[in-house]
């Protein structure tokens, strides 16, 4: 098919998709059982039940058949709990790790999703209006190169009606969500008063979106690129070296501030807006020569002299759960990492295997009665674990624990390893590292 030539298929290469059973990702089913009648390909489907609605159960059993019926390989989960106020960016969290497990399990070249042309414009259109950075405005990429696969959205050229026009044409199956239809979330809204008024005035107004997404894409890696060169210069370990910061012109300064406070935010981000970057900037500025600035989510900011340092403020935090990504500033000032390789051995770092845990991984506080199995057999208190390594009391509420998603203990950092930690010579692809 003209759709995946640029990937340059050949016989035996896996392709993993994500499907809902909507009609995007059943269009993109179809497409791929066409281009496996050119190629012989291996087609696994990724499905994720959110659990939040009463089809979704009935709509796995299609799924499942359908894939039955066709000689695709099935692969499911269920979210059972969410932690995060944000249902949707968490969902998308849990997703996208669920997807990247399935893709290492078969050992696939590609994972494909069913983004669209309209899908695209909705994102650029909603980041526009709640603010982002100069990469978030961009939307989605076409195709995303990861370490070991890449990431391919066939149809982001195309709009909905088309995907429609082609299910129709092909006899595809598929059920419609009907909470798409509700107005209480932004991106229907969108989708619904928004989107009809562009197409009125440009039946091909996608295309126009795609070129300024590719457009500023291009400017984003470039800007990206050298930023990397500046910031080594002016940031080490939370310190902005301010003389060296303030010889940068306005828009590096701007740059260099979100891409440091991407560490304690990540996909929070949203909570950062202009007013704060120009009052770190006018701190800096300032001839005071100590000042402290406090910003969202008990983050703090203390100008001292010639240096800022960014950190989180321990005394106003009770208790946190942070999704863990490749990078988390913890509140106790410490860092934990995933690291691609680490010779020790010490009680700082630990090796995991994907296929042993529910994906993500996240880092909390303790509660009341967590036990661990510990490496090397038998399970213990968190709580004895602190008073036999001589933890302070002030120091345990903020300590962090580290928990798969279905918040089984699997590494208290600097203390202790539970029974998932690994050998050298055994599987693991995941490797954690506490500074």
């Amino acid at each position: 098919m003209k759709l995946y030539q640029e990937l340059k298929l050949k016989e035996g290469d896996v392709i993993v998709f994500g499907c809902s059973y909507g009609p995007d990702s059943m269009a993109l089913f179809k497409s791929l059982l066409l281009l496996r009648e050119e190629i012989p390909v291996k087609l696994v489907c990724a499905h994720v039940n959110h659990g939040k609605r009463k089809e979704s159960e009935e709509e796995k059993i299609d799924l499942e058949s359908f894939c039955f019926e066709n000689d695709v390989i099935f692969e499911y989960m269920k979210i059972e709990h969410y932690g995060d106020d944000n249902f949707h960016n968490e969902a998308r969290n849990i997703r996208y790790e669920f997807f990247d497990k399935i893709v290492k399990k078969y050992q696939a070249k590609y994972l494909m999703l069913a983004h669209h042309g309209d899908d695209l414009i909705e994102t650029i259109l909603m980041r526009i209006v709640r603010g982002s950075n100069l990469s978030g405005y961009s939307g989605f990429k076409k195709k995303v190169e990861k370490d070991d696969y890449i990431i391919y959205r066939p149809f982001i050229s195309y709009t909905k009606e088309e995907l429609l026009d082609f299910n129709q044409k092909y006899h595809v199956p598929y059920a419609i969500d009907k909470s798409n239809q509700e107005m209480i979330y932004t991106r229907n809204r969108y989708r619904k008063k928004i989107l009809p008024f562009l197409k009125e005035e440009d039946k091909k107004v996608h295309e126009k979106f795609l070129k300024f997404s590719n457009r500023l894409d291009e400017v984003s890696q470039y800007i990206e690129k050298e930023s990397k060169k500046v910031l080594t210069k002016v940031y080490n370990h939370d310190r902005v070296y301010i003389d060296k910061f303030l010889e940068q012109d306005d828009f590096m300064q701007r740059y260099l501030l979100e891409e440091i406070l991407k560490e304690f935010y990540q996909d929070d981000l949203i909570l950062i807006g202009d007013k704060h970057i120009n009052l770190l900037r006018s701190i800096m500025k300032s001839k005071k020569a100590n000042t402290k600035v406090d910003l969202p989510n008990n983050v703090v900011a203390y100008k001292a002299y010639n240096t800022l340092t960014i950190v989180r403020n321990p005394d106003a935090i009770d208790c946190y759960e942070i999704e863990l990504n490749d990078y988390i500033k913890l509140p106790n000032n410490h860092v934990l990492r995933m690291v691609e390789e680490e010779s020790g051995n010490s009680n700082n770092m630990i090796r995991l295997s994907s296929k042993e845990l529910l994906l993500p991984l996240r880092v909390r506080t303790r509660k009341y009665g967590d036990i661990m199995a510990i490496k090397g057999g038998g399970r213990k208190k968190v709580k004895d674990i602190f008073i036999d390594k001589k933890i302070p009391l002030k120091d345990r509420d903020l300590w962090p624990v580290v928990v798969d998603s279905k918040d089984t203990i699997v590494f208290l950092p600097g203390l202790k390893k539970s029974k998932f930690d690994k050998k050298k010579d055994e599987f693991y692809d995941i490797i954690l590292k506490y500074e």
